[in-house]
């Protein structure tokens, strides 16, 4: 299959050369081409510029996007898509008063996912989560990590997986499976902790990696949850069978975990509502990508990601949706973008690094994914007529897009 894209009005994030990750004051830089054409083949980019360059190409497709924005699809680098049921319930018990943790004491929260989940067959919980899937997919994501952790059994973990495997092979989006292995304790362990951490690390984790299915391991590290010491049992029995942390770290408190998800190499470090100076000096000396959930932040009425102190420092950002049930429960990017730029003080070229080549990179996918670049996937989002690409977070309650692309397809 071929297609061509022509009279772009802007065609964005684009690059000469491989780019797969942009920090600091390099995220103020959106490289554009006004008045632009795109030449896609198969499932690859194969050739792009200005339109007085554009040749006569042979494409079986040919799209005129006038007064139109082209850029890479959404890359959401963070998302608990796989769950079972909702927690509207939750959402009331919020607006009555009832705090996060107040919620889960009393049963709810991950613990009430769980149960739902349990109950849940295989089949109905790949139905519930490719519907959810292929909506986030007309919101312009092309590229999705999804986690497991709603388990909180050995069983029910690795039937999330087998279901996220399942949506990648069915699926024409990107998808990046993660082991959240520790997510909550459930009741059965809570006199027991480390009985359920030793089922985690002797039996957990080794049957997950045999299914050959995941490479990323996630923890949330945080009071109340799993500690420092217990953080890093989990990283060090995954470290074993090559698994690579994208942990939840400073969603309510700092413990030190984002210096702990780099000594272990974390590709992602995630949340970081709360944030100090060494948590700063500990990702500058690393190669770890750190991610805001705005979303996240904007549900729950909780303290917003310090972005702008990240990337002055001359860090990288990335955004994710964070969606799941109970404390960020939708999954569109493109109000993501609009948050990024309104709560957390991006601007709009930083927001849409943020979200396209830096959530690539945050789900080690760059390579490939996350810019106009030639040989990369074409994963695009064609938006509605617009002035300019500041209108899509402008916008914030609309959505911008028209058409989706993924792996070179036109998404129906």
């Amino acid at each position: 299959m071929s297609l061509l894209i022509k009279n772009i009005k802007q065609l964005l994030q684009v690059h000469e050369t491989n780019v797969t990750i942009v920090k600091g004051e390099a995220m103020k830089d959106l490289p554009i081409i006004e008045n632009a054409y795109l030449y896609i083949e198969n499932d690859t980019i194969i050739e792009f510029g200005p339109m007085e360059e554009c040749e006569e190409f042979d494409a079986e497709t040919t799209i005129d996007a006038t007064g139109k924005i082209v850029l890479p699809s959404w890359c959401d680098s963070h998302t608990h898509l796989v769950y079972s049921g909702n927690r509207v319930g939750e959402f009331v018990d919020k607006i009555n008063g009832l705090s996060y943790e107040e919620i889960a004491n009393k049963g709810g929260g991950i613990l009430n996912s769980a149960k739902s989940l349990q109950d849940a067959s295989e089949d109905d919980l790949f139905t519930q989560s490719i519907k959810r899937l292929n909506e986030v997919i007309s919101m312009g994501t092309g590229a999705i990590e999804i986690k497991t952790g709603y388990g909180l059994t050995v069983a029910s973990e690795l039937k999330m997986l087998k279901v996220i495997n399942r949506i990648k092979r069915e699926s024409l989006a990107k998808i990046t499976p993660t082991l959240l292995a520790a997510h909550a304790v459930p009741d059965e362990f809570k006199s027991n902790k480390k009985a359920y951490l030793k089922l985690i690390t002797n039996e957990l984790i080794p049957k997950a990696s045999k299914l050959h299915i995941v490479k990323y391991i996630d923890v949330f590290c945080e009071m109340g949850y799993f500690n420092l010491d217990e953080t890093e049992s989990i990283l060090k029995a995954a470290k074993v069978y090559g698994l690579i942390p994208k942990i939840h770290v400073n969603q309510f408190n700092i413990l030190g975990g984002v210096a702990l998800g780099v000594k272990y190499n974390a590709l992602s470090v995630d949340h970081l509502e709360e944030l100090d100076d060494n948590d700063i000096k500990a990702l500058k000396s690393s190669n770890t990508m750190p991610v805001a959930l705005p979303g996240c932040s904007f549900f729950l009425g909780i303290p917003y990601t310090p972005a702008r102190k990240i990337i002055d420092e001359g860090l990288p950002l990335a955004i994710a949706s964070d969606f799941n049930p109970g404390s960020a429960p939708s999954g569109n990017m493109s109000f993501v973008v609009s948050t990024a730029c309104i709560k957390l003080k991006l601007t709009p070229e930083e927001a849409i690094n943020a979200a396209t080549i830096n959530g690539a990179y945050a789900m080690g996918i760059s390579s490939m994914y996350g810019s106009i670049t030639r040989g990369k996937k074409a994963n695009i989002i064609i938006t509605k007529p617009l002035n300019d690409y500041k209108d899509i977070p402008y916008y914030f309650g609309h959505s911008p897009i028209d058409q989706v692309i993924i792996n070179g397809q036109l998404w129906e």
